[in-house]
């Protein structure tokens, strides 16, 4: 089977030409294949015919995380389907799936069929709990993940409360290990293998490296992990800001430039790192006193003229489009609808250039014909509608 490349991927990235076939859903699966596409892998996204990605109800979240790939509808529960996608697995660089451990098996799709077909591709499952072990076969989310990293073992605020984060941490950071294992699967000169994800276990990792010095610490607020002057602070017009004068310079420099407009300042009672520390909450509401008593602008001119580690709290989503630095560099897409909903490009800037914008996500189904051939009949069922995002 011919078929053919995706186009105007950057002609820099070792992984232009690489060929990828998703039939992951929801999040994970294709944050980790939208990186991989937007540094110009050929994402071939494989859908059921029937309803899609069930991620197509949510639009804004669906156009983000599957621009630059193609949707090919196949139904893999029959024979014509599976033996269609093996033709489509002979071309192919990786396979990328989320489904429970044993469900490929189980469909006749598994890695000894697909390896037997292509030797050298790579196989990447993600799953909740991995391949193997006690927990494989449990049901589970980003909450459930969460709760078995470590995540709340480890204190951010003075109170020592810990809340779960709004941002599906524990789903990206197993789409961003998945990610970089594939980067570096598809670079080796060897036969395929088949890589194991496991969304618990990444985040665990991020969480163990705050979480595992604090195993003989009665009180984990104890650690110095929590500080009175790294902390979002409110200004006398109600502004968020946060300030991080965590290196003894900034906050000699910040309380010595203060000093003579809030007196409670002028002291070196706190100049070192393990003081502050040690008397974090004292920091603190001496802070929280000084933030009040004045308004955002005044604060915002004084900060700069002091060069502290500072920043706003941006609270909502006009607030960041708005920032003058993620506008001065380009962060955000500018759709040419103003309805569609911004997106932000590959976060990093390569001198060779990227254009992360090019290609909307797709439309179920929309690249049947081109990937199998016009003379094969389009099988989709009632779900098979999308919108592309304008860009």
């Amino acid at each position: 089977m011919t078929i053919p490349a995706h186009p105007v991927a950057p002609a820099w990235s070792s992984l232009t030409g690489k060929r990828i076939l998703d039939l992951s859903r929801l999040l994970p699966g294709p944050y980790a294949t939208s990186l991989l596409a937007d540094l110009g892998a050929d994402v071939i996204k494989v859908e059921s015919p029937h309803a899609g990605d069930p991620l197509r109800i949510a639009p804004d979240l669906f156009d983000a995380l599957n621009r630059n790939k193609r949707s090919i509808a196949l139904d893999l529960r029959d024979e014509d389907g599976r033996s269609t996608f093996l033709d489509l697995v002979r071309t192919a660089d990786a396979v990328v799936e989320s489904f429970r451990p044993g469900v490929l098996d189980g469909m006749g799709l598994g890695y000894a069929t697909l390896h037997e077909a292509n030797p050298r591709l790579v196989l990447c499952s993600l799953s909740g709990y991995g391949q193997s072990g006690p927990y494989a076969q449990k049901p589970g989310h980003e909450l459930n993940f969460l709760g078995l990293s470590g995540f709340f073992a480890v204190p951010g605020r003075l109170d020592g409360h810990i809340t779960r984060p709004g941002v599906r941490i524990g789903d990206m950071a197993g789409a961003m290990h998945a990610a970089l294992a594939l980067t570096a699967a598809l670079g080796a000169e060897t036969e395929g293998q088949h890589i194991d994800v496991s969304l618990s276990e990444s985040i665990t990792a991020w969480c163990s490296l705050f979480a595992l010095p604090l195993r003989d610490v009665p009180d984990p607020l104890e650690a110095g992990l929590v500080q009175g002057d790294n902390d979002t602070f409110t200004t006398a017009d109600g502004r968020g800001l946060s300030l991080a004068t965590f290196e003894d310079k900034f906050w000699h420099r910040f309380r010595t430039g203060l000093a003579d407009d809030f007196p409670a300042l002028h002291t070196p009672a706190y100049d070192l790192r393990a003081a502050r520390t040690a008397a974090r909450q004292a920091v603190s509401d001496l802070l929280r006193g000084v933030f009040r008593a004045r308004d955002y602008a005044w604060w915002q001119a004084r900060l700069n003229d002091l060069d502290a580690p500072w920043a706003p709290v941006l609270t909502t989503p006009g607030e960041l489009l708005a920032d003058p630095h993620t506008t001065a560099r380009r962060l955000f897409s500018t759709p040419a609808d103003p309805a569609a909903c911004p997106q932000a490009r590959f976060p990093v800037t390569f001198g060779a250039g990227l254009d992360t914008f090019r290609d909307p996500a797709p439309a179920l189904g929309q690249h049947t014909r081109e990937l199998l051939g016009a003379e094969r009949p389009f099988r989709a069922g009632p779900g098979a509608t999308g919108r592309a995002v304008q860009r």
